[in-house]
């Protein structure tokens, strides 16, 4: 459709929106795209009350988008996204509102289990590549939330105050690598940046533009917006839902000549263009995947990104072992107990979850009690002492604990990281009778300190979604590999986090006085312990790194290793490439990641791992030169399989933008 065929009034209603979950269509003269929510399973509303609540269609439930990160894998992400490419073409969606890749600047943000990481390169790179998952398979991504919206508190009001090198290198930095995978549209989002509201961000929007060359149209989150003139005059594109009197004065702001043509054009074009974009890229499409298949691939991203994190030799179960299973995440009544509530909420209408049968499937001996309930009530009532004499008498207790949609959801934060008193008290009294596993079913980071050294061996398991069962029970008895790692780090407690509750919430200001230290940064640059560092993950088996190689180029260096598996195991091992410049004239966190890669290697076999770091691994942005600047020195490059397990470092000398090893 050309824009010129368009009438004023027309550009102006295509800009607001059609309804709930459409954009305009005019009777047929332009056509309509839909979208809908879905990080993690697709949700197509069938109904919606007067009081706005809605029923949803029945839909794949996968893991969350958290353990997904934990995977590590860039092919997961990938085939995440395709399966639910083929969900859409189902049920008729052009956009997947997903997905999000707002920084994990605070363990306590309500919705960390629908982001990826705490680290903006992570982030960015996976997000990419369920972008591409998503878009090469004929629906479209929508990249949210733009940006720091980064707690839930008071959302709709809050001012994350940053300054530019932050923005730079930690908030925007995700959406500028997620744009190379050229997604068709952005989402806002509620908070204002700066005090600016993200719907009138128009300095942001230009970056995201003209800096990072997406082509698409941004959306506003769901009534995000507060004046529609302001908004369009930044390059908002498309208001979400439709509000009658923000169109209505739109109009009038048109008519009074606020709205210059040009402008309105712009916005038009985009949704014109987005509209076309959809059309092709479905055309011809049509969902390739079984339902079978789409539940295969939601299992084995479920068993790739469970992250074994401590393991004192009781995994993998010997077979035979009589198991005490306990939790009611292990056989939970409501499958809202396996994840978070808000817009990656899924309807699970006839779909199971049952850790002991599993189990018993696999030939073990296995009894089990819920011992609490998800209320989360701290009270140490008879199932849980029946679970522990259970325990006492088994050779290995399994205990099932967790949150949830109850403690983290959209539009709330948690309280705090610790569990549920009650579950602490059922982890602690089993570990004093048995051996005992401990599976946390969870979004985000957990305090474990008062319990994690008295048991045997922690799976943190995330919200696994459909055939989290079955993929948790392949890892416990060894039929699995486990090869999760941590996308964030795991504090000792909430006083280690760089950022609690904020100061300053009350008078409708979250500053971000942390700036660059989020995360391990913080942890690693302040010489603070944590529980489990970012990256960390064990394995049933065991890899060396030899035969390290590195090459200065032109504006960079490329880097050659071989990754030994000397275990009777065969599994897949992540290698992690960090950088830190040794005497920083500006200040630098103390390492950042740049590069990974996760490899398969046969037991007693190698595998050959190649990187190149640019010179952009190496810079930081400078407010003074208002652009990237790699500093005159020298930089370690750090390769681990964490951010605390470092295995080799080589040296770099820069100098006049020059690259060269440094002798070893």
């Amino acid at each position: 459709m050309d824009i010129k065929k368009l009438t004023a009034k027309e550009k102006l209603r295509l800009v607001c929106g059609k309804d709930f979950w459409h954009t305009v269509d005019f009777g047929g003269k332009i056509p309509q795209i839909t979208v809908a929510d879905g990080p993690v399973g697709l949700r197509v509303v069938k109904a919606r009350a007067a009081d706005g609540t809605e029923t949803a269609y029945p839909a794949i439930p996968y893991p969350s988008v958290q353990l997904l990160a934990n995977t590590w894998n860039r092919n997961c992400a990938r085939e995440m996204g395709a399966a639910l490419a083929d969900d859409c073409l189902e049920k008729g969606v052009d956009i997947l509102l997903a997905p999000g890749v707002n920084i994990k600047r605070t363990p306590l943000c309500g919705r960390n289990f629908e982001y990826f990481s705490e680290d903006p390169f992570l982030a960015g790179e996976m997000a990419k590549a369920y972008i591409c998952g998503l878009q090469e398979n004929g629906a479209g991504a929508c990249l949210k939330h733009f940006c720091c919206n980064n707690l839930e508190y008071d959302r709709l009001h809050q001012s994350s105050d940053v300054d530019e090198r932050t923005l730079r290198e930690i908030y925007y930095l995700p959406f500028e690598i997620a744009c190379e995978a050229k997604p068709v549209s952005v989402m806002c989002s509620y908070n204002r940046i700066n005090g600016t509201y993200g719907a009138e961000y128009k300095k942001g929007f230009t970056v995201l533009r003209e800096e990072f060359g997406f082509g698409g149209a941004v959306f506003s989150d769901w009534s995000a917006v507060r004046d529609r003139t302001a908004s369009l005059k930044a390059g908002l594109d498309i208001e979400m839902p439709f509000c009658e009197e923000n169109y209505q004065k739109l109009c009038r702001d048109y008519e009074d000549g606020k709205i210059a043509e040009a402008e309105l054009d712009a916005c038009a074009e985009r949704v014109l263009t987005l509209i076309s974009r959809c059309k092709t890229m479905r055309e011809g499409k049509k969902s390739c995947r079984s339902e079978a298949e789409r539940r295969r691939i939601a299992q084995d991203i479920a068993a790739e990104g469970m992250v074994l994190l401590k393991n004192d030799g009781v995994l993998p179960l010997a077979a035979g072992v009589r198991l005490a299973v306990a939790g009611c995440y292990a056989q939970p009544s409501d499958m809202g107990m396996l994840r978070g509530a808000g817009a990656a909420a899924v309807n699970r209408e006839g779909e199971t979850f049952d850790v002991p049968d599993c189990l018993t499937k696999r030939g073990y001996s296995v009894s089990f009690e819920p011992a609490f309930s998800y209320d989360g009530v701290d009270s140490f009532h008879q199932d849980a002492r029946r679970a522990v004499q259970l325990a006492a008498g088994s050779d290995v207790s399994i205990l099932c604990v967790g949150l949830g949609e109850k403690f983290e959801r959209e539009s709330a934060d948690r309280e705090t990281l610790r569990l549920p008193l009650v579950q602490e008290r059922a982890i602690l009294a089993s570990a004093a009778v048995a051996p005992t596993v401990v599976v946390v079913f969870a979004g985000a980071a957990v305090d474990m300190s008062a319990w994690a050294d008295k048991v045997s061996a922690i799976l943190f398991a995330g919200y696994p979604g459909v055939g989290g069962d079955e993929a948790l029970a392949s890892i416990l008895s060894g039929e699995n590999n486990p090869c999760g790692r941590l996308s964030e780090s795991f504090p000792f407690s909430l006083a280690d986090c760089p950022v609690s509750q904020e100061e300053g919430v009350s008078v409708g200001v979250t500053r971000y006085r942390e700036g660059l230290d989020v995360g391990y940064r913080h942890y690693f640059t302040h010489h603070i312990p944590v529980l489990f560092a970012f990256g960390h993950g064990l394995s049933y088996a065991s890899f060396v790194y030899r035969n390290f190689t590195a090459e200065a180029e032109e504006d960079g260096v490329s880097i050659l290793l071989d990754v030994y598996n000397t275990s009777d195991r065969a599994g897949k091992e992540v290698v992690e490439v960090y950088v830190r410049e040794c005497a920083p004239v500006v200040y630098r966190p103390d390492r950042e990641l740049k590069a990974f890669d996760k490899v398969f290697v046969e037991d007693g076999g190698s595998r050959q791992v190649a990187f190149r770091l640019g010179w952009r691994a190496f810079a930081h942005w400078s407010a003074a030169e208002d652009g990237w600047r790699v500093s005159d020195g020298v930089y370690e490059i750090l390769i681990g399989a964490s951010s605390e397990d470092i295995r080799l470092i080589r040296k770099v000398r820069v100098e006049d933008g020059n690259f060269s090893l440094m002798p070893l």
